[in-house]
């Protein structure tokens, strides 16, 4: 039998965890505190560092993570249309440095799904179910890496759990010195650590 030799696993498929969590937690922060310069700051850095795109692509892909946000940000008269085409360009970015055959228009649908169903459990005073919330992580953790919905499951659940520590540090004032952020962030770095579980592959060469 020909034993096949392997490569280094893609970029976007070796990213540390510990590294893009503080990354997207730091995001976070800057996100609800409308701090937008360093949110790009930090978008920047964890372009970089979760999807192993070149300079020029991280800056361009930087930029179009940043005018997502900004566009859903407003709330209620947030423009989900504008967010989910400014995303569509950046999986597109994603898709043609890593050959990957996932559909852009479709990855940024599956993106911008989750934003809503966070939001709807933002600005419900109802206890919500956060399975809808899990479910629309996984699906899109799933299509993007190729990857069966079991297998992002904890990833899916940490995010969630981050979420919710999130939406509370935001109810509370949005303070810097809150260890909320500390619980946001350790659940991030979990999530970045479950989604490397499952789609960390190694490349086979005939």
């Amino acid at each position: 039998m020909m034993r096949r030799a392997t490569r280094r696993p893609a970029a976007h498929r070796s990213f540390d965890p510990l590294r893009v969590g503080r990354l997207e937690c730091d995001a976070w922060v800057a996100y609800y505190r409308r701090e937008w310069v360093d949110f790009l700051r930090s978008a920047v850095a964890l372009t970089r560092h979760t999807f192993g795109l070149p300079w020029p692509a991280t800056i361009r892909g930087a930029w179009l993570v940043l005018r997502a946000n900004q566009l859903w940000a407003p709330f209620p008269d947030n423009d989900p249309d504008r967010a989910r085409r400014a995303m569509q360009r950046f999986y597109a970015l994603v898709k043609r440095r890593h050959h990957e055959t996932f559909d852009p228009a479709r990855a940024a649908t599956l993106e911008v799904d989750w934003w809503r169903v966070h939001r709807e459990h933002q600005h419900d005073d109802v206890d919500r179910d956060e399975q809808p919330l899990v479910e629309a992580l996984a699906a899109l953790y799933s299509y993007v890496y190729d990857v069966p919905p079991s297998d992002v499951l904890v990833a899916a659940q940490q995010r969630a759990l981050a979420m919710r520590h999130s939406d509370l540090w935001v109810r509370e004032g949005c303070k810097l010195d809150d260890p909320l952020i500390g619980e946001e962030r350790a659940a991030l770095i979990r999530s970045y650590a479950g989604l490397l579980a499952a789609v960390h592959r190694p490349w086979l060469t005939p």
